[in-house]
């Protein structure tokens, strides 16, 4: 999703990945023609595409911090453009940039940004502000990870690197009160993120707001001291995808740019045993009611028609070699979409799709309504996969063990492999992700429970609610 907005020479386009919940920029001087982008996805046709038509000559890489939740683009618009890589002073990576100081005027023409250092959610961290003439008042602000709409971004992702929730969330504590909350009320808000991303607890579907509209609804921005503000911030974060310190890394890394137009190579099932063999995964990109109905065995079964590279990332080792299995008409766009959190060991795909697959090969999943469920009672040992807020909010099935998909893996030991397990989300997505992993790491019989928690809470059955830590 893009939108596009002209005011005088000043050209805003924001767009908005919603499969990441990710916002990038394109700023332009209809004057001079120059532009910057902003946090790029890794895959830049979009940019290239809209520079052009626009009359825009990308002069520029900006990046608000080093990302963790999906891998940039801005090596491959480096290579593309011939244009420079910027980033706060404090950042530190392995490819050339040049960083910009606290205060530092940026010109396109009449369009003038500033920058603002903001560290807070990482040390580097920047606000981008926008000023559609030199000397005129703010027009609007990029503010990265800093601030969202309804949220701030979470300290406590550099704990590996030096950095405590603490010294990150009071850090927070200072940019926001001393560098955005100054700015003049009507000055345009535009994050990096929105809500679903797991850089924040509370983000909102909305992608811009104002600093007025902030300052009055936005929690994190409310009055009150910092020891407060810090234990706001950092009480209640979710899990964060085990993916995220991997990306966090590779965006500091000299790495390979992504080529999103090379086809992916089709394997026979044969290439494909012989890669299984050697340690790859078979990752079915299918619906769950497709994939339920006949699958290789030992698949992962992550629906490319939802948030599926981040759910990708929750429960695969980056650095695992995959095979796609699915509609071979979307092989490329699987594989663009987990190179934008770095997942760059894409061997292929199954040509002729599952079908082509022989059937002695093939298993079915096992799917449980929520009246079988119930009667089952104690039967069955029964998996939560919904986040903590989920289930704080809405309840969990009685007896239930609450794990958060992004912490499966991790906790694979407190379930036992043995017993019948049935597995739930709020609608099945996750669920299917969840059984399917499980049954691939050996566990005997798995079933997800068709309609997630939705069908479960239809009045006749009962609702246990978790007690508070």
């Amino acid at each position: 999703m893009t939108d596009v907005l002209h005011s005088g020479d000043l050209v805003f386009r924001q767009y908005y990945l919603g499969c990441l919940s990710q916002a990038s920029y394109l700023i332009g001087d209809r004057g001079t023609g120059r532009a910057v982008v902003v946090d790029p996805q890794r895959d830049i046709a979009e940019y290239l595409r809209d520079a052009h038509v626009e009359g825009l000559s990308i002069e520029r890489v900006l990046e608000t911090h080093v990302h963790a939740d999906f891998l940039s683009g801005h090596l491959e618009l480096a290579a593309a453009t011939g244009t420079p890589i910027s980033y706060g002073d404090a950042c530190e990576v392995e490819f050339p940039i040049e960083p910009l100081a606290d205060g530092q005027l940026l010109s396109l023409g009449s369009v003038t940004l500033q920058i603002l250092h903001t560290p807070g959610h990482t040390p580097e961290s920047i606000c981008i502000l926008v000023r559609q003439s030199s000397d005129g008042p703010p027009w609007g602000v990029l503010t990265g990870d800093t601030l969202f709409i309804g949220d701030v971004g979470r300290p406590d992702l550099l704990g590996g690197a030096g950095w405590s929730a603490e010294q990150l969330a009071r850090a927070l504590y200072r940019s926001t009160r001393e560098r955005l909350l100054t700015l003049p009320d009507e000055t345009r808000v535009y994050p990096a993120h929105g809500a679903g991303s797991a850089c924040g607890k509370n983000l909102s579907t909305e992608t811009s707001s104002t600093i007025g509209e902030q300052r009055h609804h936005n929690y994190a921005l409310a009055p009150m001291d910092e020891a407060a503000f810090v234990a706001a911030v950092t009480e209640g974060q979710t899990v964060a995808p085990m993916y995220f310190e991997f990306a966090s890394h590779r965006n500091r890394e000299a790495r390979p740019v992504l080529d999103e137009t090379a086809p992916v190579p089709a394997l026979s099932a044969a290439q494909i045993d012989g890669a299984v063999a050697n340690g790859a995964l078979l990752l079915d990109t299918r619906d769950p009611q497709d994939f339920a109905r006949g699958h290789l065995a030992e698949s992962i079964n992550v629906g490319l028609g939802g948030r599926f590279a981040e759910m990708v990332g929750q429960v695969v080792p980056a650095d695992t070699d995959i095979v796609l299995i699915g509609d071979p008409h979307t092989a490329t766009e699987a594989r663009n979409r987990l190179a934008r959190i770095g997942f760059d060991h894409v061997l292929g795909h199954l040509g002729g799709g599952p079908t082509a697959a022989p059937v002695e090969h093939l298993r079915t999943a096992g799917r449980i309504a929520a009246t079988r469920l119930a009667g089952l009672a104690e039967q069955v040992q029964v998996v939560d996969v919904r986040g903590p807020g989920e289930v704080a909010t809405s309840g969990m099935v009685p007896g239930a063990l609450a794990i958060p998909l992004p912490a499966l893996v991790s906790r694979l030991a407190e379930i036992d492999p043995a017993a019948p397990t049935v597995v739930y989300c709020a609608g099945g997505y996750r669920s299917s992700i969840a059984a399917s992993l499980l049954r691939a790491r050996g566990f005997a019989r798995v079933d997800d429970l068709l309609g997630g928690f939705g069908a479960w809470t239809d009045g006749s059955r009962p609702v246990e609610r978790p007690v508070p830590a």
